[in-house]
């Protein structure tokens, strides 16, 4: 009975710790190189959808970024002013402030963002992690971003988030972007 004990807490162990994914460490030798200053800096557009964990589409939309940076204290920081269009005809608006710590690290916040969000950056990848207050249905849900961001060339980045409330997966946005 021990050993069955012993041996479903050695599965969990390793079944949770898949539940991190890769590290964007993995990504270092990818190029194209991102540079988030670089490619978030003018107009984006950005056509997406959110599937719920059966896949099923639930909503789509457009983003439109402006996207500006500057130095603030020695360090660079972008603003994201991004104006998202809804498939049910809902405009909704989120303005991140990103700033760059070192040459892989990131912070931002928005107004809808809990605390503040995390991003490592390694090659033509960028992870970000963030806990959004999303509203649903009258009420306002903390919901964990698990964000995946590829830069493909000079004008087109993919986008995949990974969504999820206290560790179970609620869904996905994919997402493409393109620079103007």
């Amino acid at each position: 009975m021990k050993t069955m004990w012993l041996a479903s807490l050695a599965c969990g162990i390793i079944g949770l710790g898949g539940c991190s994914g890769l590290p964007v460490e993995r990504y270092r030798a990818e190029t194209p190189v991102l540079d988030l200053a670089r490619y978030f800096n003018g107009t984006i557009d950005g056509w997406g959808m959110f599937q719920d964990r059966s896949g099923e589409v639930i909503k789509r939309f457009h983003v439109v970024i402006d996207a500006h940076w500057e130095t603030r204290d020695g360090l660079p920081v972008g603003t994201l002013d991004e104006h998202f269009n809804w498939s049910d005809g809902t405009q909704t608006r989120r303005v991140w402030t990103i700033t760059r710590l070192d040459a892989t690290h990131y912070v931002g916040r928005a107004d809808d963002v809990v605390g503040e969000a995390q991003g490592e950056a390694a090659g033509n990848a960028l992870r970000w992690r963030y806990v959004l207050a999303l509203p649903v249905d009258g009420k306002v849900w903390n919901v964990d971003f698990d964000d995946w961001m590829f830069l493909i060339d000079d004008k087109v980045m993919l986008n995949r988030s990974a969504m999820s409330k206290f560790g179970f997966r609620l869904g996905e946005v994919s997402l493409s972007f393109t620079r103007r």
